[in-house]
């Protein structure tokens, strides 16, 4: 099967699952059809990619005929799209996290097992230089073995609007750390080659999130309602995660706190260090030598792919599509892990 054969659909038809059909048709896919419970969304969609479109994604899979699906609906409706895609034998991409829940998540996973399909998740953050730079110094064995990993995906200020499914446990699964900690996560546990967790402390915080005098300069929060009903998750999360091989993780995740922004990831290796910016395009080595005299020896190291993240993902998507082959990177089963990983924080914390 050639990429211009791949006929994909899109489950979700919002903000991202258009960048998805775009991304999938760059990659010389063709997008057939979309579906969404939002007849606006649906309507704006067909228009756009001029497919047909429908309200559930099982008529989408029947009537479409598709090789491969997309999925970016809110979280909750993860499991029930992709199982019933993988059913059919259709390749899932399954935006992050793979699901609301680890019940959710391990049905997806069995899901695959079962399927002559694969499902690929979306942490397209490991496909920008930062990662890729540091995982070939990591194969020759710059860092030696790595001690200890510090990440922080933190806003000052940057809550979704309560009343949005994003701020709704019932839809999302939970708040800032399913969110955009699972970005972290997932980095975090990608350049530490998935260890196996021994044992999770951490601190979950409801503290911003319902308050009226909560101050949003960027806007994060459009139609702001203090107090709303929808507001039942945590804005904030410190944890510390030890591994059966010795190695820990430090995680600061946070939509609000008072403090400055980040989202740095600080690797220990007992040979040398390094820092990057998660999805960032640069990689900082700290080392040290002892050639003529001790010194430090520091280097920053930069890279352009010429495309982003989601886009260099969903290429390797349809490409695995179209040979019939699971890529090597973003499977089910690392996301599966990090899934297990945010539910044992969230039992640590609360």
């Amino acid at each position: 099967m050639q990429n211009d054969s791949v006929r994909v659909g899109i489950v979700g038809l919002g903000g991202m699952g258009t960048n998805h059909a775009t991304w999938v048709e760059d990659a010389d896919a063709d997008v057939v059809a979309g579906a969404d419970v939002l007849q606006d969304a649906r309507d704006r969609f067909g228009a756009e990619f001029d497919v047909p479109t429908f309200d559930d994604h099982e008529e989408l899979y029947d009537e479409a005929d598709p090789d491969a699906v997309v999925i970016t609906t809110p979280n909750r409706f993860h499991e029930p799209a992709a199982t019933a895609a993988l059913e059919r034998d259709v390749a899932v991409l399954c935006e992050k996290p793979l699901a609301h829940s680890v019940d959710a998540a391990e049905q997806i996973a069995a899901a695959a097992d079962r399927s002559d399909a694969f499902c690929m998740v979306g942490f397209h953050n490991r496909l920008m230089p930062a990662a890729r730079l540091f995982k070939t110094r990591q194969s020759d064995g710059q860092f030696g073995d790595i001690s200890h990993v510090e990440a922080d995906f933190v806003r000052r200020r940057g809550i979704p609007a309560p009343g949005s499914w994003f701020t709704d446990e019932s839809l999302s699964g939970g708040g800032a750390l399913i969110d955009i900690g699972v970005h972290v996560i997932d980095y975090a546990m990608y350049l530490l080659d998935f260890p196996t967790v021994a044992d999770v402390s951490a601190s979950v915080r409801h503290q911003f999130g319902n308050r009226d005098d909560y101050a949003d300069p960027d806007g994060w929060g459009a139609n702001w309602e203090d107090n709303s009903e929808t507001f039942d998750v945590e804005d904030s999360v410190s944890a510390f995660v030890t591994f059966e091989d010795g190695s820990s993780l430090s995680l600061e995740v946070a939509w609000a706190t008072n403090r400055s922004p980040s989202r740095t990831v600080r690797v220990r290796g007992t040979e040398a260090g390094a820092e990057m910016t998660v999805g960032g395009d640069e990689l900082t080595v700290y080392d040290t030598e002892t050639d003529g005299f001790d010194h430090y020896s520091d280097a920053t190291l930069s890279g352009d792919m010429g495309q982003t993240g989601h886009a260099a993902q969903d290429a390797l998507f349809v490409d695995g599509v179209a040979v019939g082959e699971a890529p090597e990177v973003n499977t089910v089963e690392e996301a599966l892990a990090v899934q297990h990983l945010i539910g044992a924080i969230y039992d640590a914390g609360r």
